[in-house]
């Protein structure tokens, strides 16, 4: 019998208002400060001052099965996590099954969620025994710009006791930008691919896109504050060239009531604005412009999106969520996506079904979808930082011909903004 535990792995701990952090740091153009510790299900742990007495612990028993709900909750940083002497066995990722793998390292983006079953060691009840559950970031950005400590919990084996009378074993993790281990693990999945679960991947696409995602510059509105490459730049972040603007009235309301004058434009590029060497040497101009573009779909458009990282302020991990869908990584890659060679070597068979995914550092990922859900849907970077830097865009998708095809009405009761 399988019991079940939740771990939220992992969340932020500021020690002031994450709204004036943030606040502050679009006024001066500048990242955020970064978290004061991390926490497992609310709890800092031994490994920060003062916090030794708030720490998760997951009592197990001896030879039980548990599973574990594994859950970044974390605004800016994606994270490693393991348990000392144990092997986690991956089953779900994004409320989707894949087909189990062991790992003694499990990585996580912010918003992602992974499923996994652990095994508690059968003769732990005669040798009782802590092991510290560790989780670390995984960063590819320039250090100050994360939270680079480590947050700890305990596995604890009946009969209780205290930790100190108790053999201790602590897991090692990878280091910070072990990229090679986030490709590696990210490789490994795969879906069922079965007929009750079948992977319904779409294999002719109707419409192609080519995502050019990172860091950039815009000129600071106020020439003042800023502290950006330069005085009178501050840093932004974009989608082919576009540096997401918020509008001030819902998309979503604009798209149903058919009125999106001065609300949006639908002509978000399908290939970036300006071509460049996206993972060589940077162009001096990054030619980002700020807007509120949308890419318009007909209804179950088979799309196809390959997401390219940049190396504009540095090369960098961006974990990409999509609103409203899930969608099968078909193929990833270093250095600059290859249109003629790539696609050759694209799953198209088992690929694993997710709602975020990690554009690699220096690197590219690309995804397939069927657009069959109305409405409009955002699409953004899950690093918070960045999506208030305008690393979003949004897709419209338009209703189909038939009755349960089409976008429903807003409800009665709908909170007036």
């Amino acid at each position: 019998m399988v019991k079940y535990a939740t771990i939220s792995c992992v969340g932020e701990w500021f020690n002031v208002d994450p709204e004036a952090i943030i606040a502050q740091a679009l006024q001066t153009g500048g990242g955020p400060n970064v978290s004061d510790a991390y926490t497992i299900n609310g709890l800092p742990g031994p490994l920060y001052n003062c916090s030794s007495r708030d720490t998760f612990k997951l009592k197990v028993q001896p030879g039980k099965w548990y599973l574990l709900r594994l859950i970044n909750a974390a605004l800016n940083d994606e994270l490693f996590f393991s348990i000392a002497n144990h092997t986690l066995t991956i089953v779900d990722v994004d409320a989707s099954y894949v087909k189990p793998f062991d790992t003694d390292v499990v990585l996580v983006t912010p918003g992602q969620t992974t499923n996994v079953l652990l095994h508690a060691k059968p003769d732990e009840g005669c040798q009782p025994a802590t092991h510290l559950m560790l989780a670390r970031p995984y960063a590819t950005s320039r250090p100050g710009t994360y939270d680079n400590t480590t947050v700890a919990a305990v596995l604890e084996y009946s009969p209780s006791g205290q930790i100190k009378s108790r053999p201790l074993f602590r897991p090692t993790l990878p280091v910070f930008n072990d990229t090679s281990f986030a490709a590696n693990y990210s490789a490994k999945h795969r879906s069922l691919a079965s007929s009750e679960y079948p992977a319904n991947v779409p294999r002719r696409i109707d419409r192609p896109f080519f995502f050019a995602v990172g860091l950039g510059t815009t000129p600071c509105p106020t020439h003042q504050g800023c502290n950006g490459p330069t005085n009178d730049t501050k840093f932004s972040a974009s989608m082919n060239n576009v540096s997401f603007n918020m509008p001030t009235t819902a998309l979503l309301k604009a798209h149903y009531d058919g009125n999106t004058a001065g609300v949006y434009t639908a002509d978000f590029p399908a290939m970036p604005t300006q071509p460049f060497n996206y993972t060589g040497t940077p162009p001096n101009n990054t030619n980002v412009s700020n807007g509120t573009k949308v890419a318009v779909l007909p209804y179950n458009a088979s799309v196809e999106v390959v997401l390219q990282d940049t190396s504009i302020q540095g090369a960098e991990s961006h974990p990409l969520h999509l609103h409203g869908f899930d969608f099968f990584v078909v193929g990833q890659g270093v250095g600059n996506y290859n249109a003629s060679m790539h696609p050759a070597g694209f799953n198209l068979l088992d690929p694993v079904q997710r709602n975020t995914v990690g554009v690699p550092a220096g690197g590219w990922v690309a995804i397939r979808f069927y657009a069959d859900n109305p409405g409009v849907w955002f699409m953004h970077c899950h690093l918070e930082v960045h999506t208030s830097w305008g690393l979003k865009m949004a897709w419209v998708v338009n209703d189909g011909p038939l009755p349960d095809q089409k976008l429903m009405p807003p409800p009665s009761d709908l909170p007036k903004c």
